[in-house]
C-alpha cells in the first residue's frame, strides 16, 4: 500500500532562494510543456503518450534552456508528466457533474511544489541533526519528528511551499507489507460493528452512543475576518500588502489543521476500534448549491472524513461500506415507520411503536442496518439493530478529541435491549 509521510523543513535564507528558484524554474517547463501538450493534435495518441512525447524532447530543451541543467533530471520528468495527472483530475470532476474547463498556466503563486522521483533524495546525518539531500539542491534541515515504518520503500519526494512561506517534504512511501485480512462478516460480533452519522452541531454520533460535537471554530474564524478586511485597504502587492497576506494565509491554515487534525484522530479510531464501520454516501456537492447552511457543509468536510475512513479501515482490515441517506432520519430504526422531522426536531418519537432516541443516534442505527444489508449480512436475532438499540448518549467536545487524541471516554457506553 501507499502512503505519504509529511515532515517540515527548515531551511536557510540562501537554501529557500534556491528552493525557489527550483520551484520557479519548473513552473516555467509546466507552462511550456502544456504549451506544446495544446499543439498536438488529439489524434496523435491518448493524454499520457502525447505527455510522454514532450517529456522525451527534455534533452533537446536543455540545449538552449541552460536553467535546466541546474534541475535535476528526475525532477523534470515529473514535473512534465503533471499534466496527465491533472487533465486526469479534470476528467474525475466532470464525470461528477462538475463544471470544468481546461489547463492554463500557472503564475508563481499557483505553483507551490515540484517532486523527486526515484532518486536524487537521501536522509543523513550532518552536523548532529537530520538534513534531506537533495541532487543539485542543497542538504536541508528537516523535522523527523516520526521515522519511516521499517518496511518503507521511498519512492518519492514532494518539496511543497505552503501559502504562509513554510516548505515541507511529503514522502511517498509503499509498504511491502500486506494490510491485515479483514474478518469474515459471519464471525464478527455486535458490539464490534459501528454506523456513524455525521452532522454540522454534532460532527459525528455512532451506534455506540458516543457523539463527538463539531470543532469550535468562531473565534478563529472572526479573527480570519479581521486580517481579511486589514488585507483589502492595503495597496496591492506592496510590502504591506505581502506581510498582511501572509498573515491571513497562516489563519487559513491554523483553521485547516485544527480540522484535519480532528478528522485523523477520529477515522483512526472507528478503523481501529472496529471490525466494520458503516456511513452515509453524501451528496455534499448538491448540499453546497444549496443556499442554506453551504457555509458549515463546506467546513465540516465530510468526503474528507469518508476518504480518510475508507483507506484507515483498508491499512486497518475493517470492513467499510457507504449507504444511501435517503430517509435514515425519517425512518425508525425499530419498526421501520417514516415520520416526517423538520431539521429543528432534535429527537425521534416513533408514533407506531414508542420507540424514542436521538435523532442523529436513530439514524446512525439505519445507517448501520442499511450497511449491514448491503453486505449481505441480513437481520438476523444476532444483528445489534434488532437485539441492542442505543440507551443513552455520551457527549464528547472536539477539543477532547484533539488534545488528548480518542474520540471517545475510557469506556464505551454499553448497549441495552430495547423493548
Amino acid at each position: 500500500m501507499n502512503y505519504s509521510y509529511r515532515y517540515r523543513l527548515t531551511p536557510t535564507e540562501d537554501q529557500r532562494e534556491t528552493l525557489d528558484y527550483h520551484r520557479d524554474t519548473c513552473r516555467q517547463l509546466y507552462n511550456h510543456a502544456l504549451y506544446r501538450f495544446n499543439q498536438i493534435p488529439e489524434d496523435e495518441g491518448t493524454v499520457k503518450q502525447r505527455v510522454r512525447t514532450i517529456r522525451d524532447e527534455l534533452p533537446d530543451l536543455k540545449d538552449w534552456w541552460d536553467a535546466l541543467a541546474d534541475i535535476y533530471s528526475k525532477v523534470l520528468q515529473p514535473t512534465v508528466m503533471r499534466i496527465a495527472k491533472n487533465i486526469n483530475a479534470l476528467g474525475k470532476l466532470k464525470e461528477q457533474g462538475y463544471k470544468v474547463g481546461e489547463l492554463r498556466w500557472k503564475s508563481p503563486r499557483e505553483f507551490r511544489s515540484f517532486t523527486y522521483n526515484q532518486s536524487g533524495f537521501e536522509l543523513d546525518k550532518k552536523g548532529g541533526q537530520t538534513v534531506l539531500s537533495l541532487s543539485k539542491l542543497a542538504d536541508i534541515p528537516i523535522e523527523f519528528h516520526r521515522p519511516l515504518p521499517d518496511d518503507a520503500t521511498v519512492k518519492e519526494v514532494t518539496l511543497k511551499k505552503e501559502k504562509t512561506g513554510e516548505w515541507f517534504a511529503i514522502f511517498g512511501i509503499e509498504r511491502d507489507t500486506e494490510p491485515p485480512a479483514k474478518p469474515s462478516l459471519e464471525e464478527i460480533d455486535a458490539e464490534e460493528v459501528v454506523g456513524i452519522d455525521v452532522g454540522i452541531r454534532k460532527y459525528a454520533h455512532d451506534t455506540d452512543g458516543t457523539a463527538v460535537e463539531s470543532l469550535e471554530l468562531s473565534e478563529d474564524r472572526n479573527r480570519l475576518e479581521r486580517e481579511q478586511r486589514k488585507l483589502s485597504r492595503k495597496a496591492y502587492e506592496s510590502t504591506n500588502w505581502e506581510n498582511q497576506r501572509q498573515r491571513v494565509a497562516e489563519y487559513h491554515l491554523d483553521i485547516k489543521r485544527k480540522r484535519r487534525d480532528l478528522l485523523h484522530k477520529l477515522s483512526n479510531y472507528y478503523a481501529r476500534e472496529y471490525d466494520l464501520v458503516a456511513v452515509e454516501d453524501l451528496d455534499v456537492k448538491g448540499m453546497l448549491e444549496s443556499p442554506r447552511n453551504s457555509r458549515n457543509t463546506a467546513s465540516a468536510a465530510w468526503n474528507t472524513f469518508t476518504d480518510m475512513l475508507e483507506y484507515k479501515c483498508e491499512r486497518e482490515g475493517t470492513h467499510f461500506v457507504e449507504v444511501d441517506p435517503d430517509g435514515t432520519t425519517k425512518e425508525c430504526a425499530q419498526c421501520g415507520v417514516e415520520t416526517e422531522k423538520p431539521l429543528w426536531v432534535r429527537e425521534h418519537s416513533c408514533p407506531a411503536c414508542g420507540f424514542e432516541a436521538d435523532r442523529d443516534a436513530n439514524a446512525a442505527w439505519n445507517i448501520l442496518s442499511r450497511g449491514l444489508t448491503k453486505l449481505g449480512v441480513g437481520h438476523s436475532e444476532g444483528t445489534p439493530v434488532e437485539t441492542a438499540l442505543p440507551a443513552g448518549t455520551t457527549p464528547v467536545p472536539a477539543k477532547r478529541v484533539l488534545e488528548a487524541g480518542s474520540p471517545t471516554l475510557s469506556e464505551r457506553v454499553s448497549a441495552s435491549r430495547v423493548g
